[in-house]
């Protein structure tokens, strides 16, 4: 597929959420798009559904995790697609299902995976498929058949479609699907001569945009409201001597998020306050102006993974994905790459350490902000319990949190504290 820039959709909005214990561990994060508002709500009560259930079957000490991820796979002229990852650990296999949601802007309506192929070619779309299915390690005829016996199923079972760069359709079918589940998920690749005939007219121009995309997104969308990235540049390097002064290091996850980091950059500015930014990779390439600005404000910009998994549960070769992604899409937004990254809950063991380079970082003093969302809750959980030197985690994705921030700069200043950079405070305490 072709690669989409998130940064260039107007009035993007990421909706992420997580945990922040190790246990029943859970993050979320899925895209809304002015215009395309029928969509988000399909993709918000998926989320929501999947999120709730997991918590009610969760039981404290339990090491499960969910992790529900996003990817643009078209956003240009009046098509929007984007796929929905979900991974549960641990279970069988790998744990990952996915769907692709549509959205068309010519008619103002979502669209499943499978209006991409016309009402009246179903029927041969699904024999093609089968063909390719039968005869693969794991499926025999019957299995394949009974699959796709119930038609009533079909949009559920041909939920992950998406175009190939050469115009052909790719179909994926999760784990147990198709086939026994032990031979995990299969992919079907039709070519783009043969699934031409069978496309509807959204179909046609889903993959139109996908391979020749027009540059923009025109949903029809009546405002996109982005909030300006601040302005604030640091005067020079922190020359704070943590020895002779009282220090302290905020430091925000999950990041950035549109409208409530560029508050939170207002704040410290405000205060002369420096602080350090855990990014998470899929929102710092929605949103790099945020992170130029978090960088150019003088605060210290590091690496939260990619999409927020627990790092331990993952291979050497996965942590180094994960990771140096991240670190990549944070340099081409700041042109520097960062040195630290914290660890999703805080979860961390030699095989992360061993898979790079950068220096975790953990905290101190846990607001428990993302549990929490009361702001005055979150001011007092730090000012009533701060000491000198703190590593203090919040989160800059819930908008009670960046309302705390006022109240403890303005308080803890009073009282003689400084905010520096965790670099910062690891340099000169």
């Amino acid at each position: 597929m072709r690669s989409v820039d998130p940064s260039k959709i107007k009035g993007l909005q990421i909706v992420s959420d997580n945990s922040e214990n190790a246990s029943c561990a859970w993050a979320t994060s899925y895209p809304d798009v002015p215009g395309a508002s029928a969509m988000t709500e399909v993709m918000k009560k998926y989320v929501e559904g999947s999120l709730a259930t997991f918590r009610s079957t969760c039981q404290r000490d339990d090491r499960r995790e969910l992790n529900i991820s996003h990817q643009f796979l078209v956003a240009s002229g009046d098509v929007l697609g984007v796929r929905l990852s979900t991974r549960f650990s641990p279970a069988a296999g790998s744990g990952l299902s996915s769907g692709t949601y549509w959205y068309d802007g010519k008619a103002g309506a979502y669209r499943t995976a499978l209006a991409l192929v016309a009402d009246g070619s179903r029927d041969a779309f699904v024999t093609a498929l089968k063909n390719r299915l039968k005869g693969r390690e794991g499926t025999d005829a019957d299995t394949v058949d009974e699959a796709f016996a119930d038609r009533s199923h079909l949009t559920a079972l041909l939920d992950d479609m998406t175009f190939t760069a050469d115009g052909g359709l790719r179909v994926a079918f999760d784990r147990g699907d198709v086939g026994v589940p032990a031979a995990g998920s299969y992919l079907v690749t039709l070519s783009k001569a043969t699934v031409t005939p069978w496309l509807s007219g959204f179909g046609r121009r889903a993959r139109h945009q996908t391979v020749q995309p027009s540059g923009s997104l025109n949903l029809g969308a009546t405002s996109a409201p982005t909030a300006a990235a601040p302005t604030h540049t640091a005067s020079g390097d922190d020359d704070t001597d943590c020895k002779r002064v009282r220090c302290i290091a905020l430091t925000f996850d999950d990041g950035p998020a549109a409208t409530y980091t560029a508050t939170l950059l207002t704040y410290l500015a405000q205060y002369n306050a420096r602080a350090t930014f855990f990014t998470v990779g899929q929102n710092v390439v929605a949103h790099p102006d945020l992170v130029r600005a978090e960088a150019r404000a003088g605060n210290e910009v590091g690496n939260h993974s990619w999409n927020h998994p627990d790092l331990t549960k993952l291979s050497a070769d996965q942590v180094a994905y994960q990771l140096n992604r991240t670190s990549a899409a944070i340099k081409a937004a700041t042109g520097k790459a960062p040195t630290l990254f914290r660890p999703p809950y805080g979860a961390v063991n030699s095989t992360v350490r061993g898979a790079t380079t950068l220096s975790p970082v953990l905290w101190t003093l846990d607001t428990e902000d993302w549990k929490y969302p009361d702001a005055a809750k979150v001011t007092q959980s730090v000012i009533g319990k701060v000491q000198r030197n703190d590593v203090v985690l919040m989160h800059d994705i819930h908008p009670t949190s960046v309302a705390a921030v006022p109240g403890i700069l303005r308080t803890l200043s009073a009282r003689g504290y400084h905010f520096v950079t965790v670099s910062h405070l690891r340099a000169t305490m």
